[in-house]
């Protein structure tokens, strides 16, 4: 090829991403298939995770979905997963894909009722753990018996909403000027005004991430809080309260610390916490709430009326399940976009800008599971576990599965754990009272140390991933340090009640 196509090859190539993130790729490309033929698949399958994690590690330079998806194509060529078992894997799934689709995009047409009753909040709470803490235990509630997913994608539609409006006047704009502004593009900020959108965005990162943890809070407490309870309570043959009632004495203490947790990090200011509301950004939306409140019509009132009555349908729906999630938020969007007068494409195009891309993502990740799958990658350990002596094997199962949780994702392992342990209770090799303790473990030990990498909890990932990360610069490693002091709390309450409360 001659030199300037392949200049121009090498520009393409994963775009502006720089030139040692792209070697790096290459090189996991071709080492791939020389570890498949000189090594062994099972050895190859662990690197590939190792390389996927770093995807998501630099998200902030390439989104994961390229390179991911080159090694996730590389791994089904080289034999390491079968095209079906994506599939099997993708449509075992297809509830967590409809949601995404459908119910971000469903929250993007709310966007006016939140930022009008988060901004109330943000303004009427002066006390930052106050309001840190009310975030988190939002997220708590609502995950309990809502979705972490769509919590997480109420959280950064506020987090946008908030920044955007301080950025265009940072950049010299006024705030009703709505249109043509790039407020991911930091160039027309004044000098002034930079110093105070960096302690905006450290405030922002610490609410979100508070509120994020919250959703691991109380979606470890019920059997909708996380996708794999409703496995967990069905193997187990819970009912909603029995569930509830049996990971108490695990959940409820991990919970109350956690929260203890949140207000320590906002009083003590440590790990990226305890960040005010610069006066001169509270100072912005107090005026954007009396902005709005003047040029509040009748049309816009409507509006904002049947965003709420949609809203409490939308809560009802969830909690009472009375459909699956994704087609709640596809009735969200018809109810939103009738009765609110959205009738063009384009308008209606730009809900699912957000959720797509990590849809797509998701279904890459299911790839890289199909590969843990056919390559046996947790086999070992979870053998090594069972072989232990039955009063070690609920701590052990709580600690395994944390550690997995964290490296792949918490859906797969507590799925993989809990049809091993059920497969043991039906050869009668354990009795149906350990059998319980082993599902509170793999339950409480799959959703609380997951919070350690976004990987761990898709909510966290899909943090990670979208439009508001770069925003406030949130990159896997900040997210990671962030996320420590509460990694250390809840595993370590939990593991504890696990072994001296169950």
């Amino acid at each position: 090829m001659p030199q300037p196509m392949l200049q121009a090859f090498s520009k393409n190539f994963l775009g502006n991403s720089p030139d040692w993130y792209k070697y790096t790729i290459l090189a996991f490309l071709v080492a791939n298939p020389i570890l498949v033929f000189t090594v062994d698949s099972f050895i190859t399958g662990w690197v590939l995770i190792v390389e996927f994690i770093f995807t998501l590690a630099m998200a902030l330079k390439c989104y994961p979905l390229q390179p991911g998806g080159l090694l996730a194509i590389e791994a089904i060529l080289l034999g390491l997963a079968k095209p079906e078992t994506v599939y099997q894997e993708a449509l075992g799934n297809f509830e967590v894909i409809l949601l995404l689709m459908f119910m971000v995009a469903g929250i993007y047409f709310m966007r006016d009722l939140l930022l009008f009753t988060f901004t109330k909040i943000l303004i009427g709470v002066r006390s930052k753990a106050f309001l840190s803490l009310l975030f988190c235990i939002a997220g708590a509630v609502l995950s309990a018996f809502l979705d972490a997913l769509t919590v997480t994608a109420v959280l950064i539609s506020v987090a946008i909403g908030f920044y955007s409006v301080y950025h265009k006047v940072a950049s010299g704009k006024e705030i009703h000027h709505e249109h043509d502004h790039d407020h991911s593009n930091d160039t027309s900020v004044m000098e002034y005004h930079r110093e105070d959108l960096e302690g905006f965005r450290s405030f922002l990162r610490s609410l979100i991430m508070h509120g994020a943890v919250g959703t691991a809070l109380g979606g470890v407490t019920t059997l909708v809080g996380e996708p794999q309870n409703l496995l967990i309570a069905e193997k187990a043959g819970w009912t909603f309260i029995e569930f509830f009632l049996i990971m108490a004495p695990v959940t409820m203490p991990v919970l109350f610390c956690g929260l203890l947790t949140c207000v320590l990090l906002e009083k003590v200011g440590i790990f990226g916490y305890g960040t005010e509301l610069p006066d001169n950004v509270r100072t912005v939306l107090e005026e954007f709430d009396v902005q709005e409140a003047k040029k509040m019509t009748n049309k816009h009132r409507v509006s904002l009326i049947v965003q709420a009555v949609v809203a409490v349908f939308l809560v009802v729906g969830l909690a009472f399940h009375l459909a699956p999630v994704g087609l709640i938020g596809l009735t969200v969007i018809v109810l939103l976009t009738a009765f609110n007068g959205i009738t063009e494409e384009h308008q209606i195009g730009h809900a699912f800008e957000e959720a797509l891309p990590f849809t797509a993502l998701l279904v890459v990740f299911f790839a890289i599971v199909a590969v843990i799958h056919e390559q046996h990658l947790f086999s070992p350990v979870i053998a090594a576990v069972l072989a232990m002596d039955e009063s070690v094997q609920p701590v052990m199962f709580f600690i395994a599965n944390g550690v997995l949780s964290a490296i792949s994702d918490n859906v797969f392992v507590a799925t993989v754990y809990i049809n091993e342990v059920k497969a043991v209770l039906d050869a009668g090799k354990i009795s149906r009272e350990h059998f319980d303790l082993l599902t509170v473990a793999i339950n409480t030990g799959t959703n609380l140390p997951s919070v350690a990498t976004p990987n761990g909890q898709a909510a966290f990932l899909f943090l990670l991933t979208s439009a508001l990360a770069p925003l406030i610069r949130l990159s896997y490693g900040r997210m990671v340090i962030m996320a420590l002091p509460y990694t250390i709390v809840l595993s370590t309450v939990g593991v504890l009640c696990v072994k001296y409360v169950l």
